[in-house]
């Protein structure tokens, strides 16, 4: 037997039925497959687990204590697996403390250049300071503490460390947001929200939830009240301007007003309950001391020609690389000594910035946090950072790489992936995108359907084997037999439009954005070009403040017209719909409601006087008490990962015993959490309250879930569709604005297929339907095009076409009218 070959055999993973494949070594290989098929559970719960696993079995015992028991996938056998990584999209750090410089570790680099040939400026005069040479001609004071001077005001500067430059470090970070950035404030229009209430009434609505501190601020406020002669017993509208900011504000000498006086108390307590009272009120807002740059002003006062490392750090990943290379060139403005101590670390940072741009991300900057990346862009940082490593016979799983990857950069993504393999490694992506499949040199399909009904090998080969293969959909597509057809008609709209006016943050070049209403609109062009700026940062933060209320701040602009033709707001993004067992599908959609009331109904229930929280798995009286209706007890292991085992009480059920004694049509509540959508749109076909919030799950691709699904085991794209589900069983009022940032995410051409009939199902309703996308089968059934470049980055942010895909097809500057062009 070959041993360029991994050979898996009687796999049984989550749907995998019992599946044996070949996958060759050294090679890039893609599986593919529906939505649902069992791609994962292939890639991920058994390759990556079991080489993970095997991994960790060949270490010693006693640094297996501090990694713990993986348990073995189900499976009889994998034949020739080596050591596996996965580079995944759910893994992306999500400290606030975690920057793209952090994750790719090229700030570490940055913080030892500045360490080694940084001169700090006088924070006094501003001129460059010298450095202590001659530490007997220094007073003892100077010479002892001190190895910078300035020869002009005679101020000292510390031995520089690497610490000094660390915002994670009480050396370098900022003393007033910690090395955040950013800080939490009182926000002055939460406080009163209520105009028509006096003071006495409970205008002030923090004061009504805070009890034991309100009767001391009453206090302050009658005594201010009265030296400065207003009321608190007329409602607070009727209050002159004067007196509001004075209850608010304090007058600055005497009284402390009601925002500084929550800062405070916020400050002060040791108290989580309050701190997270007074934080209903309070807002992220720029740190004031260090706008923004996490660290101390004596670390921002350290110089490389002519650069603070912050300052270097805010640089586009290009622009920062076209820097370095200046500083390492002959005629550089370094010190021939300088250069040479720098010459390593200028390598190195070159080095890990050409792998970003490799993979796609020349637009991003160092500086930039970790929780506004993309789930793809955060991969690819990963992948970037493999392409340094110089691992050799290792299994690189990548789930979706082409995630937010416009086509124009998909080329140089493939070319860094392949030079992954062709260092003689094994790279498995999963993934739907025809370019890759094209790319790939054997390809894995899994299918036929989702669910129940995928779990199976229904080709493998290459491409054309694909092709050729009869019970697989991907085979149809690739062969033309089934595709997505092109829209031949386009909506006018109704005439209204919302406006964005004079757009500037971020990279945006002061644009004014038209968004057609009654319309489905695609806002395209390539990564970094400023699509997520104008819609997520500026319309979607605006509009949400409009309608809810939200405390996001939007992102600069001058204005928004024509918000009064709308009536609400949809922002269907990625974020998990809970972060526990506990939230599920069932549970988020509300389905979970009418089937609890359905069982209460039943003949067994009413004897038993069972009520709806019977069948709760949250609630005492119907869950089982020994796992608390998890299903699962939890062992805390302390320096271990934790260990979660099925409880023997209710053997994994969630109920008690009286609760799984009521059944419908047989099935206990339990039963029904393991039905799948479709499964239980069957099961449930003469109760239309439940099939019409189950049918929408299937609608958009989601007939494959589980009822009781974790919301924890679900994938970003899977989340945003559960949620495009949810809105859409809601009566809708017809002036509805639904934002999506790629709902394309996950999708296999079938599935992309199907949620394209329901978004222009929604938009015949009357509604607005806006998404962010650059999957071109989407992008030429829209009805609006609006195309921002023509770059990414400081070259980006310019609207550089818009009108109907045929229209964005022929404009030359347009690199998504070039790729449009050739599927229209």
């Amino acid at each position: 037997m070959s041993n360029n070959i991994i050979h898996v055999k009687g796999a049984r993973v989550h749907n995998l039925k019992n599946v044996s494949v070949s996958i060759p070594k050294n090679k890039l290989v893609v599986i593919t497959g529906i939505s649902g098929s069992g791609k994962s559970s292939l890639a991920f719960d058994t390759l990556f687990a079991e080489g993970q696993r095997r991994y960790v079995e060949s270490m010693s015992t006693f640094a297996r204590q501090f990694l713990g028991v993986l348990e073995k996938p189900d499976i009889d056998e994998i034949q020739n697996l080596s050591p596996a990584l996965s580079i995944d999209q759910k893994t992306a750090a999500v400290s606030p403390r975690s920057t793209v410089g952090t994750m790719s570790e090229i700030y570490d680099y940055m913080r030892l250049l500045f360490t080694s040939i940084g001169v700090p400026h006088c924070m006094l005069c501003t001129k460059p300071m010298e450095k202590v040479i001659d530490r007997q001609a220094q007073s003892a004071e100077t010479a002892f503490n001190h190895d910078w001077v300035c020869r002009s005001c005679q101020s000292t500067f510390p031995k520089i460390t690497i610490s000094l430059f660390s915002f994670n470090s009480p050396v370098g970070a900022c003393r007033l947001c910690h090395g955040l950035g950013e800080r939490l404030e009182v926000d002055s229009s939460l406080i009163m929200p209520n105009t028509s209430l006096t003071i006495e009434e409970g205008a002030i609505r923090p004061l009504q939830r805070m009890n034991s501190t309100g009767a001391w601020v009453k206090k302050t406020l009658e005594a201010m009240a009265q030296k400065y002669s207003f009321k608190l017993d007329v409602p607070v509208s009727h209050l002159s301007a004067r007196a509001r900011d004075l209850i608010l504000f304090g007058d600055g000498q005497e009284y402390e007003g009601v925002v500084d006086y929550l800062m405070r108390r916020y400050d002060e307590t040791d108290s989580e309950y309050l701190r997270r009272e007074i934080e209903h009120y309070m807002v992220k807002r720029l740190c004031p001391d260090c706008q923004g740059k996490r660290l101390r002003r004596e670390s921002l006062s350290v110089y490389v020609a002519g650069y603070n490392c912050i300052e270097l750090a805010s640089l586009s990943i290009i622009d920062m690389k076209e820097r370095i290379e200046s500083l390492s060139h002959k005629n550089s403005p370094l010190t021939s000594i300088d250069k040479q101590v720098s010459d390593q670390l200028f390598n190195e940072i070159l080095k890990r910035l050409q792998f970003l741009i490799d993979v796609g991300l020349p637009y991003l900057t160092l500086d930039r946090s970790a929780q506004t990346l993309a789930g793809g862009e955060a991969q690819r940082i990963r992948l970037a950072g493999q392409l340094g490593s110089g691992l050799v016979n290792v299994i690189y799983i990548l789930n979706e790489p082409s995630i937010g990857l416009h086509p124009r950069d998909h080329t140089r993504l493939l070319g860094s992936i392949k030079e992954l393999q062709k260092h003689g490694n094994t790279v498995i992506v999963v993934e739907h995108d025809l370019e890759t499949m094209k790319a790939a040199d054997w390809i894995i399909d899994v299918g036929p359907g989702a669910g129940e009904h995928g779990g199976e090998i229904v080709g493998e080969g290459t491409s054309e084997d694909i092709k050729n293969a009869p019970r697989s959909i991907t085979g149809a597509y690739l062969r033309g037999d089934k595709k997505i057809e092109t829209a031949t008609k386009h909506r006018k709209g109704n005439g209204t439009a919302l406006t964005i006016v004079d757009a500037t943050q971020f990279n945006l070049k002061n644009i004014t954005a038209c968004i057609p209403l009654q319309m489905f609109v695609a806002i395209t062009g390539v990564s970094g070009s400023g699509k997520s700026t104008l819609i997520s940062d500026i319309l979607a933060a605006h509009l949400s403040h409009h309608f809810f209320r939200a405390k996001t701040t939007p992102g600069a602009h001058t204005r928004i017209d024509g918000v009064e033709h709308i009536d609400k707001v949809i922002v269907v993004d990625q974020s998990p719909i809970g972060r526990n067992v506990r939230s599920n599908p069932a549970t988020y959609t509300g389905v979970f409601t009418h089937l609890r009331q359905l069982y209460s109904e039943l003949p067994r229930a009413i004897k038993k006087k069972f009520g709806p929280d019977q069948f709760s798995f949250n609630l005492r009286g119907g869950r089982c008490e020994v796992c608390r209706g998890e299903g699962l007890l939890k062992f805390e292991m302390h320096f271990m990962p934790n260990v979660f085992i099925t409880c023997e009480e209710c053997a994994g059920k969630r109920y008690n015993q009286e609760t799984l004694a009521v059944t419908f049509k047989g099935a206990t509540i339990s039963d029904v959490l393991s039905m799948t959508v479709d499964h239980a749109i069957e099961f449930f076909t003469d109760y239309p309250d439940i099939v019409n919030k189950l049918a929408v799950l299937s609608q958009v691709g989601l007939g494959y879930l589980r009822l009781g699904q974790p919301a924890t085991m679900l994938s970003g794209g899977e989340a945003q569709r559960v949620k495009l589900a949810n809105e859409l069983a809601r009566p809708s009022t017809g002036k509805t604005l639904y934002i999506l940032d790629e709902p394309t995410t996950g999708l296999h051409f079938d599935d992309t297929a199907r949620l394209l009939t329901v978004l222009h199902k929604l938009v015949d309703k009357g509604n607005s339907v806006l998404v962010v996308e650059h999957n071109l089968d989407i992008i030429k059934n829209a009805d609006w095009v609006i195309d921002l470049g023509p770059e990414g980055g400081k070259g980006g942010g310019y609207i550089v076409a818009q009108g109907t895909p045929e229209t964005i097809a022929k404009v030359k500057e347009s690199h998504t009218g070039r790729y449009l062009s050739e599927v229209l």
